[in-house]
């Protein structure tokens, strides 16, 4: 599937036995672009192809109120606006209708297809694979070159299949399989690789799960992540405001079913997991790669053998402040995040708010509930999902980025610890000494609920009692 997408955009090979392939679309967000503006401004350069570009805001907006104050946000915010007004690029400004975190937004408004090369000053842009697409972020002399050309000269990746087996349990989600993966093959494991993903367990997720799924692939180091389109992908897009509608749907769908891996391809590297043993994860250390089942314990880096995985794990329970043989379970939580682009979709809402739902947050956790767009945020408040997070004591935001990466008011204070619906857990990313445990949605809104670490079977043992 990669490698017919791939030979779909080439538009010559090099010398060097890199390709220069054509981009269909380009996202655009504030808090890696400025450079790359500039840098066209001062060659005299125009965008090539405004309307195959998007930009949002949502790295540096606050999620607690519509108005801008942080100086460096509103800085760089007002750039972003100057740049898209002057090369006339759509822009989704924060408190707009249709504004959200980049990676939720262009999928529910359907611009995103099986098929297509799509690119952004992130590195989670692979969640847009979701649909069948290659997608990946880019750096900002990349960016630069996309802007000024529509186009990228790339090494083509090698490919790895990751094949999902069994069924999951109840309560296991994409993002248990994810971090399962991930502990299994390590992070940086899939280096170099575009991972699709494969078996029946993927075949049975949604199309938000997958954008789940794919989202997290780079944390496995690869360069993106994919899933073939089946009728659950176009059942998605069909209706959404911008995907193709009518015949043109029906003539896109044949289109789009041809994005498909052969039978008898050879990926360049295999890996296989059986969920159907799996029960939910949450991460001990300081990368996603460093997790267990909630049921277990902080492991003991003396389990790693000797050498640099042993010497991180050393480092990861320093940073941590855990020690080695602590049930996972027992370990307090002072924040709860739901949110990002890994997990603040309405059914990670709705997930989250099935557990909160007559119940309250423990007395000294505080929980930050923030929608991965404003149309995100509207659909769950006509659902009365806002009063249940509200009711059990959790802060109902705005849309964006969040504590996902603390680029706005949302950090983690101190050494304080969170148990967070995003993708990375690495030292100091959600605050300069935050301590951070990656979990499900259902996960985060049960440890809410007991201030520790903890499932929703956690909180149905304790009723029973």
């Amino acid at each position: 599937m990669a490698d017919k997408i791939w030979d779909a955009h080439v538009v010559t090979t090099a010398g060097d036995a890199s390709d220069l392939l054509y981009i269909d679309l380009h996202l655009v967000h504030e808090a890696s672009s400025s450079q790359a503006f500039d840098g066209l401004r001062t060659a005299g350069r125009k965008v090539r192809a405004p309307g195959l570009t998007m930009a949002v805001e949502d790295h540096n907006v606050p999620t607690h109120t519509l108005r801008i104050t942080d100086p460096i946000s509103v800085e760089q915010l007002q750039t972003l606006r100057r740049n898209c007004a002057e090369h006339g690029i759509e822009l989704f400004q924060h408190g707009d209708r249709s504004q959200g975190i980049v990676h939720v937004i262009a999928p529910e408004l359907g611009v995103v297809h099986p098929g297509m090369t799509v690119v952004c000053g992130d590195s989670h842009t692979s969640t847009h694979g979701a649909f069948g697409a290659l997608a990946f972020g880019i750096g900002t002399t990349d960016l630069e070159h996309v802007l000024a050309t529509q186009t990228l000269a790339l090494r083509r990746p090698a490919t790895m299949a990751v094949e999902f087996t069994g069924v999951p349990p109840t309560g296991v989600t994409a993002k248990d399989m994810m971090l399962a993966l991930l502990a299994r093959i390590g992070a940086n494991a899939a280096a170099g690789h575009v991972i699709e993903f494969r078996g029946p367990a993927v075949r049975g997720l949604s199309m938000e799960a997958r954008m789940t799924m794919c989202n997290l692939s780079v944390e496995a180091g690869a360069r993106a992540g994919m899933i073939a389109p089946d009728d659950t992908t176009f059942a998605y897009l069909d209706g959404a405001e911008r995907a193709p509608s009518g015949a043109d749907l029906v003539r896109a769908r044949e289109h789009w079913a041809g994005f498909t891996t052969d039978d008898g391809a050879v990926f360049d590297r295999t890996a296989r997991l059986d969920v159907s043993t799996l029960t939910p994860f949450v991460t001990w250390g300081t990368n996603p790669g460093q997790a267990v089942p909630l049921s277990e314990a902080v492991p003991d880096p003396e389990s790693f053998g000797s050498g640099a995985a042993r010497e991180s794990a050393e480092r990861a329970l320093a940073y941590m402040d855990l020690r080695p043989g602590t049930p996972m379970r027992e370990i307090s939580i002072d924040m709860v995040f739901l949110g990002s682009c890994t997990n603040g979709r309405i059914e990670d809402l709705r997930a989250a708010a099935d557990v909160l739902r007559g119940r309250t947050v423990a007395p000294g956790t505080d929980m930050l509930v923030v929608p991965g767009s404003m149309a995100v945020r509207a659909q769950a408040e006509a659902e009365g999902l806002d009063e249940v997070f509200t009711a059990a004591g959790g802060s109902w935001r705005y849309s964006g980025c969040s504590m996902c990466l603390g680029m706005n008011a949302d950090r983690v204070k101190g050494t304080r610890r969170c148990a967070s619906t995003s993708n990375r857990n690495y030292e100091g990313r959600q605050g300069p000494r935050a301590r951070t445990h990656l979990v499900s949605p259902a996960t985060a809104a049960a440890t809410a609920v007991l201030g520790r670490l903890a499932s929703p079977a956690d909180l149905e043992e304790l009723c029973s009692h």
